[in-house]
């Protein structure tokens, strides 16, 4: 009988059990019966204690389930949207084709969906750093700064991160402040405005009165959990990079990740802000010709910096400057002056110098040292570098290599700051000008050309692997002040909007002859060191190469002084014609 029944045969050798309608097996089956029931009811009583002790696990450490709950979810909107970009343009990105090799109306047809997937993926990305905040933001303030490095539509849909952040309760900040200072609103303030002031991607600021003293402050208060989703934050858009990476290999942005990572633990510190203020008072302290204010800080700890309550405005604001009688090419000249003197002669530079850290204060003409009738506020202190002596050096020798259109001393000094043999294209990320431009000599010139990415990118199909490469190559130091360049020509082109087109160049042509001043101050003095420490058989020999080195210094900077009094007039001549033709049509 087992035989004709193999597989039951072996299963019961196997298992020893009795074979079906026996009594033996009426009594295992019983029993087995109730052995299941054991088990069942054993496997039900182990899920409900393994769910009250999670449950009751997650109400005790409320706080850890939580942020684990919102870190997925954090990364799970990066991820999400990162997958989304990367098929948008893994699909509907077209190739730049060569030039010649299609009719206009199809290159054109060509630029249009390329701009289209650049439009609808910078939006997308928007969307979900603004639906993270905090770290996510300030990723989008650093790409919408970075004008000359990526596609246009990217920084003008970034762009508006620069002030649309979402305020904190006034529960949230009173809970920071108790816990950091150890006192609470009402012990540390007399007033403290429910409205904040200002509103950033790391922190917000709201206006307040010491109780102490009386004095009109302006207190400054992290987000509370910035500082609790910053590692995560960082992880994931490193993680984000890397896979953007392995799908597009010419992608080699992977520094700004690496940049955010060693940048926020400083921001996140506002002890560094008041440290670095009070550096930046220091160093200034010596220019009363310069009318910069850095607010005094008063106390500061980790998450909160009480400080200075100083009145003013954007220094962006056209008709704020109109309404109080603030010329705005000085307002220009000025914002110039200070992160000239921070990159070249100072190395204490300011790596964040977007127009809501930059207000303009009025003050009566003749009422300060300086002589203006307004004061330049400098906000916001948590990211500086310090530039080493040597890469100043090097890279005033850039800049003034590119002014005077030195292609063998471009060509040098671009290989010691970057590290690659792609000088032109160093040169046109510096100075945001195309490379006939500064071959031609024109830089400094009235007849320099506007610097046009579209169409460069037209010459060039490879451009943007190029300058990933170009960027994945210079020392971190310089990406910062790559940036606040680019930050700071964004300024200049705020302040001249409303002028003639003859104007606004001529503004641009002073920005580069101040570079070029303080690109003398940085290599004279440079050059004044190394003849210092240079021995010399004859002393009488240093000193003649000093005199030399400083008269030298003196004529090229006496040229560029008369250069830029000539735009002044020019300007005045400008706006001249300007105003008559208005009336003559009036």
């Amino acid at each position: 009988m087992l035989g004709s029944r193999p597989f039951v045969a072996r299963a019961l050798q196997v298992r020893q059990l009795p074979w079906p309608g026996s009594r033996s097996h009426q009594f295992y089956s019983t029993t087995a019966s109730r052995g299941l029931r054991s088990r069942r009811w054993q496997r039900t009583a182990f899920g409900a204690a393994l769910t009250v002790g999670a449950c009751g696990y997650t109400v005790y450490n409320y706080d850890t389930a939580y942020l684990v709950a919102a870190s997925v979810y954090r990364s799970s909107v990066a991820a999400n949207v990162t997958c989304q970009v990367a098929w948008d343009y893994y699909r509907n990105f077209p190739e730049l084709p060569a030039e010649g090799s299609v009719s206009e109306d199809e290159r054109r047809a060509i630029q249009d969906q390329r701009s289209k997937v650049h439009v609808r993926a910078a939006e997308k990305v928007k969307r979900a750093l603004m639906k993270n905040g905090g770290v996510y933001i300030k990723l989008g303030q650093h790409i919408s700064a970075m004008q000359y490095v990526l596609p246009m539509e990217w920084c003008q849909t970034m762009q508006m991160l620069q002030d649309r952040n979402t305020a904190s309760s006034l529960d949230e900040i009173g809970q920071v402040i108790a816990l950091d200072t150890g006192k609470t609103v009402d012990e540390l303030f007399s007033v403290f405005d429910a409205e904040p002031i200002g509103v950033a991607s790391l922190a917000q600021v709201h206006r307040a009165v010491l109780r102490e003293t009386g004095e009109e402050v302006a207190v400054k208060v992290q987000h509370p959990m910035v500082r609790t989703y910053s590692d995560i934050d960082i992880a994931t858009v490193s993680v984000m990079f890397e896979f953007i990476h392995s799908v597009f290999p010419d992608f080699k942005f992977m520094w700004l990740s690496a940049e955010m990572k060693g940048s926020l633990p400083r921001e996140l510190d506002f002890c560094n802000d008041k440290i670095n203020a009070e550096q930046v008072q220091w160093n200034f302290a010596q220019h009363a010709d310069i009318p910069l204010t850095v607010p005094r800080m008063i106390q500061a700890t980790e998450r909160v910096l009480i400080m200075e309550y100083v009145n003013g405005r954007r220094c962006d604001d056209l008709a704020y400057l109109r309404q109080h009688n603030i010329d705005p090419s000085q307002v220009s000249r000025e914002i110039g002056r200070v992160f000239a003197e921070m990159t070249y002669v100072q190395g204490f530079l300011h790596c964040d110098p977007h127009p809501g850290n930059l207000f303009v204060r009025p003050r009566a003409q003749g009422s300060a040292s300086h002589g203006y009738n307004f004061d330049l506020v400098l906000l916001d202190h948590g990211l500086y570098r310090q530039l080493p002596s040597q890469f100043r050096y090097e890279y005033a020798e850039m800049w003034y290599a590119l002014m005077w259109g030195d292609q063998a001393q471009i060509k040098h000094w671009s290989r010691k700051l970057s590290g690659t043999d792609l000088y032109q294209l160093f040169s046109v990320i510096l100075t945001g000008h195309n490379w006939s431009t500064i071959e031609t000599k024109s830089l400094g010139s009235t007849s320099a050309a506007e610097f046009n990415l579209d169409a460069l990118t037209q010459q060039q199909p490879d451009l943007f692997q190029n300058i990933t490469e170009v960027l994945a190559s210079v020392p971190p130091v310089l990406l910062l002040v790559l940036k606040t360049n680019d930050l700071l020509r964004m300024v200049d082109q705020r302040l001249f909007a409303d002028q003639p087109p003859a104007v606004q160049h001529h503004a641009q042509l002073r920005t580069w002859l101040r570079i070029s001043h303080y690109c003398l101050i940085a290599i004279r003095d440079a050059r004044a060191a190394e003849i210092s420490h240079r021995p010399a058989a004859v002393p009488l020999a240093r000193v003649y190469r000093l005199v030399l080195n400083r008269l030298g210094f003196w004529f090229s900077d006496t040229a560029l002084s008369v250069y830029k009094a000539l735009l002044v007039v020019q300007d005045m001549f400008v706006r001249w014609q300007a105003l008559f033709r208005r009336s003559t049509i009036a």
